[in-house]
């Protein structure tokens, strides 16, 4: 993509002078690239011409996330305004009890409006008549307030994929199989999902996102040549949405924010909760649920407790064991919810848990890894934010900012209310 062609699609920044464009002719394109960190934007060298023009031409800021800091509960910290502790998402799906062993499971296809618990901005969206599309968002499955969904778990038979299958734009034989393609590969379909709904549709409000990124990250950890690679990637990937709105004739009315969910931290070893438990008498009383920085046990009985924090406590790689005393001060849902856990552990940093049941409690790992779902206050958790062009000034850094704020900003650019949101608006406009 030439860069001249992102100013051009971008200086909409300059209608702000202009008389306001109703939001029914308008676009609000939110991009996620997963796993983000806001400490890469910090390398000038980093290949991301598209977003060093967004960034020019709008504002940027290091975006604080939401504990757990795992992808879902900060989506939709972004879509509704709240913490985990009020939209009810503490795991990437809705954690839902077994009745057996392990006690409890992580149900990702739960339909929207069993798993979100408050209203969100595209909901409020839809409310107001206006045209809402999903391209991979999460915790989104057949929303009634998304009119043109493209699945994280797309198949042959969805509405916009037979419209990219009849234009060429895919392969039915791909959609059949799509969770087994390469992630990159689905990155490469999404982004032609979210170019067509541009073109085709136009919907007042567009979510988009892309997993490549977290995916390297978590294999070969942050700051490495994969991930800078895969960076560059999805900067071309944005670089065609903002080449796909300019086509589309609407670079003078439609605002990109490109965010991100959570950062990442380097690990070399590992840390296996079970196997302490097992070594201890418990591992049939007590289940661990990892989530890379921090890990949930569910422990079978209260008069069990003393025994677990006794077998965790002092283990190499802990950092904390935290029981529900804490749950309110780290923005998680109450104790007595039926999908919460009765201790939390953390990690220190170098260390990641793991749900493995054999071998040492703590070990190396072959190679140097990545993973998130550390605490929220480690900067190195912290997200990206970037907005350009329709009611956007050019006014640089922001500083730092809550990711809930991100969905009284859509709100508000989309003009429709959303009560709930604990956020502010971003000073995007400097108004």
């Amino acid at each position: 993509m030439k860069p001249a062609l992102v100013v051009l699609a971008l200086v909409a920044f300059t209608c702000m002078a202009s008389a306001q464009t109703p939001a029914s002719r308008r676009m609000v394109v939110v991009v996620s690239l997963d796993g983000f960190p806001a400490f890469a934007l910090d390398d000038p060298k980093l290949p991301i011409p598209v977003l060093r023009s967004l960034i020019k031409n709008g504002v940027s800021a290091r975006m604080t996330t939401v504990n757990p800091t795992v992808t879902w509960p900060n989506h939709t910290a972004m879509v509704t305004g709240v913490a985990a502790s009020e939209h009810g998402l503490i795991a990437n799906g809705t954690i839902v009890r077994t009745g057996g062993w392990p006690p409890v499971k992580v149900d990702p296809m739960l339909e929207k409006a069993k798993m979100v618990r408050v209203s969100t901005v595209y909901d409020a969206a839809y409310k107001a008549g206006l045209t809402t599309a999903q391209v991979d968002w999460v915790a989104i499955e057949k929303a009634a307030s998304i009119t043109w969904p493209f699945a994280e778990w797309a198949a042959p038979g969805g509405v916009v994929e037979k419209e990219m299958i009849q234009k060429g734009l895919v392969q039915a034989t791909e959609l059949e199989t799509f969770t087994k393609l390469n992630i990159l590969r689905r990155d490469q379909i999404w982004t032609s999902a979210g170019v067509h709904l541009i073109a085709e549709h136009k919907p007042n409000l567009l979510l988009i996102h892309f997993l490549t990124l977290d995916s390297t990250h978590h294999q070969y950890g942050p700051g490495t040549l994969a991930a800078t690679g895969a960076i560059a990637f999805l900067d071309s990937c944005v670089g065609r949405l903002v080449d796909a709105v300019r086509a589309a004739g609407m670079a003078s009315s439609t605002t990109f924010l490109v965010v991100s969910d959570h950062g990442f931290k380097k690990y070399t070893k590992q840390v296996k909760p079970a196997v302490a438990l097992a070594a201890a008498g418990l591992g049939d009383k007590a289940f661990v649920l990892p989530e890379g920085g921090s890990a949930y046990v569910y422990v079978e009985a209260a008069e069990l407790m003393p025994r677990v924090r006794a077998a965790l406590q002092g283990v190499e790689g802990i950092d904390r064991v935290a029981a529900a005393a804490d749950f309110a001060s780290l923005g998680l849902l109450k104790a007595e919810d039926p999908q919460m856990y009765q201790l939390l552990l953390t990690a220190k940093d170098g260390y990641s848990f793991s749900g493995a049941t054999g071998g040492p409690v703590t070990s190396e790992v072959p190679q140097q890894q990545g993973s998130h779902g550390y605490p929220a206050s480690d900067p190195e958790m912290d997200a990206i934010f970037i907005a350009s062009g329709y009611g956007v000034s050019a006014r640089g850094d922001l500083g730092r900012i809550a990711n809930i704020d991100v969905a009284s900003t859509l709100a508000k650019l989309l003009g429709v209310p959303l009560p709930g949101s604990k956020g502010k608006p971003i000073p995007i406009s400097g108004r």
